[in-house]
């Protein structure tokens, strides 16, 4: 699946997968797998903003942490810049961390409540042995803090004397120390105040300009997702469903479950009230997934060949990849 825009990307994820066990009776013998993902392929060239988007329990975050190899995945490929990163032994992954960073969701369980923000941020210098000394290092500290719109008079407070926003621009800070090349932002805004989310997406927009870095920017909300995203896949159930360039997600969106998503963002004008889609029934347990498209359950618009077959990932138009039996791509068309 090339779900990208023309030239080499620089992630390229495929058919990634990652089960869990279901282990039960006195001997913890495996009962089943939570196919948490389950055959995942993306791409994201340099400087791109890639948004991961789905309802809780669809894998997002599982599948952001497989690309890190903070979760091993089951099998499938991450290749980033032409290296394949679950080949690499521990050592060579900890040299290549430099070119990927992570910023997580809780801004304060991410920060060590017992650490000065001084020695977060310093911390990535000091474990890749960064600058020629303590005082060079420090001075690089300060840069990254003004950077992200801290005072760095403040570095030698703690985590909990910072606001939600604050501590998420010190987690941006320390995730952009090394200057990496990619970061995968998990639901960094979800836990801030509406006013707040705006100045941290603002802050990624800035820094994705000044130093090229790339996004893979996992996300519920699409009101934030239109903001920052080029492009944007959905993800459904450990699978993703579809992938467009934002506008054209926002503008026509073919799956279902797509449609679904974009009608449930509130709109503040009641003049502009429009029909909603109320989705039936909850999720189903990715355990025991439903045979052929795994929506169908849920989905007004099944057809009856949805619970029998499972629709491939098919380019229905240039760059706009839909996997639904109501939109079958040209060579299926013919």
């Amino acid at each position: 699946m090339s779900a990208t825009g023309a030239g080499r990307p620089l992630l390229e994820v495929t058919d990634l997968k990652k089960y869990f066990p279901i282990r039960r009776g006195v001997f913890s013998r495996i009962s089943g797998w939570v196919r948490a993902v389950d055959g995942v392929s993306l791409r994201i060239a340099p400087g791109e903003t890639l948004a991961l988007v789905g309802e809780s329990g669809s894998g997002k975050t599982t599948t952001g942490r497989c690309i890190l190899r903070l979760l091993e995945p089951t099998s499938g490929r991450v290749v980033f810049d032409g290296t394949d990163l679950l080949s690499l032994p521990a050592r060579a992954m900890r040299r290549m961390r430099r070119q990927i960073q992570v910023v997580f969701q809780d801004p304060y369980g991410s920060l060590n409540p017992r650490m000065r923000v001084g020695t977060i941020v310093r911390e990535p210098f000091d474990i890749h042995r960064i600058g020629a000394n303590r005082r060079e290092r420090d001075e690089m500290v300060a840069a990254l803090l003004r950077r992200v719109g801290l005072d760095p008079g403040m570095r030698d407070r703690y985590p909990h004397e910072f606001s939600g926003g604050q501590r998420q621009r010190i987690g941006v800070a320390r995730a952009l120390a090394l200057r990496p090349r990619l970061i995968v932002a998990d639901e960094p805004v979800s836990s801030l105040d509406v006013s707040v989310q705006a100045q941290v997406i603002n802050l990624f927009i800035d820094l994705q300009e000044e130093f090229r870095i790339a996004y893979l920017f996992i996300a519920h909300d699409l009101a934030v997702v239109e903001r920052i995203a080029d492009r944007v896949a959905v993800m459904y159930l450990g699978q993703i469903v579809e992938v467009a360039a934002r506008g054209e997600i926002f503008r026509n969106p073919l799956h279902p479950y797509t449609r679904a998503l974009l009608q449930a963002i509130p709109i503040p004008d009641p003049a502009r009230a429009r029909e909603r889609q109320v989705l039936r029934g909850d999720p189903p347990s990715p355990a025991q997934p439903p045979p052929g498209c795994r929506f169908h359950t849920r989905c007004p618009s099944a057809v009856e060949a949805c619970p029998r077959i499972e629709p491939p990932l098919l380019e229905v138009t240039p760059g706009h990849w839909v996997a639904c039996h109501l939109h079958p791509g040209p060579e299926v068309g013919r």
